[in-house]
């Protein structure tokens, strides 16, 4: 069994607790506009630009012109030469596969570094565009006896069935209102809805993480709805909640795969992060900042 990874990399705290060795696999059923690894979006990769050191010699069949690359060329392209035969800086595939087991060797060596609680972190993308190869990665890390997290989305119909082989169960929402959630991912929060909720009733450590998009979900009227959302449907001693402010990261990564920021807001409101925790802890629900 084969995963597509686009980044890997040690974290500490914020990918789960303690220092962690996180594995972004490639794809993601979401399109957020803002989303800061858009290379992960797409299944099969994308390929990435370095305008440094982007050249015509870069693709030997003529698709770079002026540190330009036409991506239409690309799609006809039969033997993709800029990557498979030659080592470049300029144009590069996003991700590359690893086996299983590949993965689970890499872990094991990586053991003395899991101080204060930590292991490995599944990510995105999103983790469950891979379900059958995830799933089994993580049983394989559970024998090897590492802490387990992952970082979804939580829109997959049978998500449900990774909770006993997850330590540390991260789950973001984007909306809690269904066709603005759709409006802005092209996806229905119904399985994001009730997987939350499972994952609340059966899973000892839930942490969810919301995103504030200005002009998305950032409103003050909006602190009442993920209020009302989280008490119905996710409220326990074994949940967390973490607001998590906008930034544009990801701007430069958009740019790399051929594609114009969508994103035009302002910057987050002053103090309204602040405003959604006090809203929480109002209502019962306890929030952390990681």
């Amino acid at each position: 069994m084969k995963i597509k990874v686009f980044q890997k990399g040690f974290n500490y705290s914020q990918d789960g607790t303690g220092n962690r060795l996180v594995w972004h696999l490639q794809g993601c059923n979401m399109k957020c506009p803002w989303c800061s690894n858009p290379e992960g979006m797409p299944k099969d990769g994308i390929l990435l630009t370095e305008k440094e050191w982007l050249d015509d010699s870069c693709c030997p069949h003529g698709a770079v012109r002026d540190r330009t690359l036409d991506r239409s060329a690309c799609g006809q392209c039969a033997d993709r030469a800029c990557v498979n035969n030659r080592r470049q800086k300029g144009i590069r595939l996003s991700c590359r596969e690893y086996t299983v087991e590949e993965m689970v060797r890499e872990c094991v060596r990586a053991k003395p570094m899991f101080f204060e609680g930590g292991g490995v972190t599944l990510t995105g993308g999103e983790v469950s565009m891979q379900f059958p190869e995830a799933e089994r990665l993580l049983i394989r890390l559970g024998e090897e006896g590492i802490h387990r997290a992952i970082e979804t989305n939580g829109s997959h119909p049978e998500l449900a069935r990774w909770i006993p082989h997850v330590d540390q169960w991260i789950m973001d929402v984007k909306h809690y209102d269904e066709k603005k959630h759709i409006a802005w991912t092209g996806v229905s929060n119904r399985w994001v809805l009730h997987n939350l909720e499972q994952a609340a009733r059966l899973h000892p450590n839930v942490l969810i993480r919301i995103p504030l998009i200005p002009g998305v979900n950032d409103r003050r009227e909006d602190a009442d709805g993920f209020a009302r959302l989280l008490k119905d449907k996710a409220r326990g001693a074994n949940v967390q909640a973490e607001f998590l402010l906008y930034h544009e990261f990801g701007k430069t990564k958009w740019e790399q795969c051929g594609k114009p920021y969508p994103m035009k807001v302002a910057k987050p409101e002053p103090g309204i992060r602040e405003y959604f925790e006090e809203t929480m802890a109002r209502n019962g629900i306890t929030c952390v900042r990681t």
